[in-house]
């Protein structure tokens, strides 16, 4: 009898919900924004989101665009499944919907193929074109109910406020399809406004800017009440949500003594309540921090993260019984339990 997704999936003892996927299939699906991969006259590669030029980096023939290279790096780093996200800098957050649309679409049947390939190592989350609500919920209905992806992952900065009113309906139908969200940041000005002029040196933008940005979407969703109009929303953010962890003495704070402050997260304990239903990967290269966010954020809803085939990326680290709860975790997070 032939193993099935789910008895793989139950049988893993590492579960990585942080690998960035591209793939050659969704290349030039969003008009003038590409993307496009070359290579220039003295070999170095190069990745093109409209006028913006990634050098340097390799996607062709490695394990961001080869499954099977993925697998056998999969093997060496000791990760047994693993969930293919978009690249962030292609989720096209703001571009013309009708490109985003398209791009989306691609990317997400593409993305179908792929895993088919591999069903027992894994399984995918499926980009959004989040300048059109109407069209995200339609898209990862479609995802989900036709392609068997997994859930929806999207950047921190799409264009409005994570509290947005508008945004309730695509809440409201990731609870109805019973998916996880999952949110990443990018780096500021691919397709969106520029950051601060700071971020533009040292490749602060990624080393610093996430978290920056990380930390922002949390708290948006926490003081915003998403979490309580949305109760049964399972939301989860990268790098252990930058510096959240290391607030959360001022944002408790903010909510004993700060006057815009719902009524909700006034009572003791409030904000550090909602906090404990968010999700977080731990990609956070240090063990110290590991120990420290363990203490802060909730240990039933911490997930492994790699990064995988990226710069920073590290393997399955930490103890057996860790890697068992934080497998257990991604089980209950991805609907596996």
């Amino acid at each position: 009898m032939k193993e099935t997704i789910n008895q793989a999936v139950q049988r893993a003892k590492t579960i990585d919900v942080h690998a960035h996927v591209v793939l050659a299939e969704s290349m030039h699906s969003a008009g003038a924004y590409g993307p496009e991969i070359g290579c220039s006259s003295d070999g170095t590669p190069w990745f093109r989101i409209g006028d913006y030029y990634l050098h340097g980096v390799k996607y062709q023939q490695s394990a961001f665009m080869d499954l099977d290279l993925r697998l056998a790096a999969m093997d060496k780093a000791s990760i047994d499944f693993q969930i293919l996200s978009p690249n962030p800098l292609t989720y096209f957050h703001f571009i013309e919907a009708r490109e985003a649309i398209n791009f989306c679409r691609q990317h997400n049947d593409a993305l179908f193929h792929c895993v088919a390939r591999a069903p027992l190592r894994v399984a995918g989350v499926a980009a959004l074109p989040m300048q059109d609500i109407d069209a995200a919920c339609e898209e990862l209905e479609r995802a989900v109910l036709q392609l068997g992806l997994l859930g929806a992952y999207i950047g921190t900065d799409i264009g409005r406020h994570l509290d947005s009113p508008e945004l309730d309906p695509f809440y409201e139908k990731l609870v109805a399809l019973n998916v996880p969200l999952f949110i990443h940041p990018a780096p500021s000005g691919i397709d969106g406004p520029s950051g601060d002029a700071n971020l533009n040196q040292y490749e602060l933008d990624i080393l610093a800017g996430f978290a920056a940005q990380e930390t922002l979407a949390v708290a948006t969703l926490i003081f915003g009440g998403v979490l309580e109009r949305h109760p049964q929303l399972d939301v989860c953010f990268s790098h252990a949500g930058g510096a959240i962890p290391m607030l959360i003495g001022r944002l408790n704070e903010a909510c004993r003594r700060r006057s815009w402050v719902s009524e909700a997260l006034q009572k003791d304990g409030a904000f550090e309540s909602y906090l404990a239903k968010l999700w977080f990967d731990i990609h956070v290269h240090d063990q110290r921090v590991v120990d420290f966010v363990t203490g802060i954020l909730n240990p039933q809803r911490l997930v492994m993260g790699t990064n995988f085939a990226g710069w920073d990326q590290h393997g399955a680290n930490g103890e057996e019984l860790w890697l068992q709860q934080l497998a257990n975790n991604a089980r209950h997070l991805l609907r596996f339990d």
